[in-house]
């Protein structure tokens, strides 16, 4: 997150490479995912326990735990102490916003994400760091050198922070490298008409814009979607548990990662696209998981429409460029852009429509992408006017 000091701007960027470890760095890292995962649900265990006793909040510190649990001293350090801090801010977020986060629960193995954090420790008199990058690999606490493909390098004046190490459902191991660096604050671009994009959700199309294209996904996504629906055919046919049935699991599982990886890199390259040829976007607060519930012709959460507008917003905000968020109950699709009139006897299901009032006929999701664009512009200009008279 961003943070302003002195003019300049705190900015931080996470550089995701592969690891391939050697068996015994591997098994070190499994080993440090269960230790993590154990410390968590010990400490947990005990807070509450503490609360119920006391009636007083307290986390006791992981150096507790060692002398009745004693492979955790096989593991780093580090990674346990950023189990204990994750742990008190997951209670402190839990404590200030219980409406947004739930109460800390435990973590299973089969259902929790096999990863743990540790902090890049500086020594005094530039004698180092605790963790660095080499030519081919990255130099991990007890892990030594690991080999890791490193794809893109960080600039000289980028200070790491943090190193998180993971481990996907198909055997593969990833390193994130979080860096800290100072930039000067962008320009702010101030939107027009003719240079704002209004984006109106589509479950068939991904998006709708206001200039009436569809962001369709590419072909060879579909092509993985109809092979992921005969693997799983055939997976269910096995029995569970037997040789076959893991093999097929496995391939699965591969499948699933290899999905994921090309929905990203539609969504980066979409988003990044519009942010480069767009001055400003506007989008609708839509409750994507209120609407999954309701609709039952489509999965609407498989789609990545909300880490599309996450990743847009902070390509926009990089580069000082507005990205505005109209209120859900906005009636974008029952309102005519030409004239404003809002037909509340529109249908559900009506694709295309004609305005009772002015007579235009109109196509429904083009239609609430303009509608879109011109409350968003409108909702800008008003929040710029009364920051001024402010």
């Amino acid at each position: 997150m961003a943070q302003s000091q002195n003019g300049i701007i705190i900015r931080n960027t996470t550089i995701k490479v592969q690891l391939y470890p050697t068996p015994a760095q591997a098994t070190l890292f499994d080993k440090t995912f269960d230790c993590c995962r154990y410390l968590w649900n010990r400490m947990l265990t005990d807070q509450a326990r503490f609360y119920a006793e006391t009636d007083v909040h307290f986390i006791p510190t992981p150096a507790k735990y060692k002398k009745s649990a004693p492979f955790l001293k096989e593991v780093d350090c580090g990674a346990l102490i950023s189990v204990h801090q994750n742990l008190r801010r997951a209670f402190q977020q839990f404590f200030d916003h219980p409406d947004r986060f739930r109460h800390p629960a435990y973590k299973k193995k089969k259902h929790c994400k096999s990863s743990y954090t540790i902090y890049c420790q500086y020594y005094p008199s530039g004698k180092g760091a605790s963790i660095y990058l080499t030519d081919n690999g990255i130099r991990l606490p007890k892990a030594g050198i690991v080999k890791a493909r490193l794809y893109r390098k960080p600039l000289h004046w980028w200070k790491l922070k943090t190193a998180t190490v993971s481990k996907s459902p198909s055997g593969k191991y990833f390193c994130s490298l979080t860096f800290e660096y100072a930039v000067k604050p962008p320009k702010t671009v101030q939107p027009t008409q003719e240079t704002t994009l209004g984006l109106n959700y589509s479950l068939s199309h991904f998006y709708i814009d206001s200039n009436g294209r569809a962001a369709d996904a590419p072909h060879w996504i579909h092509r993985s979607q109809d092979k992921l629906g005969r693997m799983q055919k055939r997976l269910a046919q096995m029995q569970r548990g037997s040789k076959n049935y893991e093999q097929q699991l496995h391939r699965l599982q591969c499948l699933y990662e290899h999905i994921a990886n090309q929905r990203k890199d539609f969504i980066h390259k979409e988003s990044r696209r519009i942010a480069n040829a767009w001055d400003a976007v506007c989008v609708k607060d839509t409750d994507l998981v209120e609407m999954s519930q309701t609709l039952q012709l489509g999965n609407v959460m498989d789609a990545g429409y909300g880490q599309f507008r996450t990743y847009l917003q902070y390509k926009l905000e990089r580069m000082g460029k507005p990205y505005i968020v109209v209120e859900k109950y906005f009636p974008s699709a029952k309102t005519c852009h030409r004239c404003g009139a809002v037909n509340d006897a529109l249908a559900a299901d009506a694709r295309r429509w004609q305005c009772p009032s002015c007579g235009a006929v109109l196509m429904r999701a083009s239609n609430a992408a303009e509608n879109l664009r011109n409350q968003g512009l409108a909702q800008y200009y008003e929040n710029q006017g009364r920051r001024i008279s402010a």
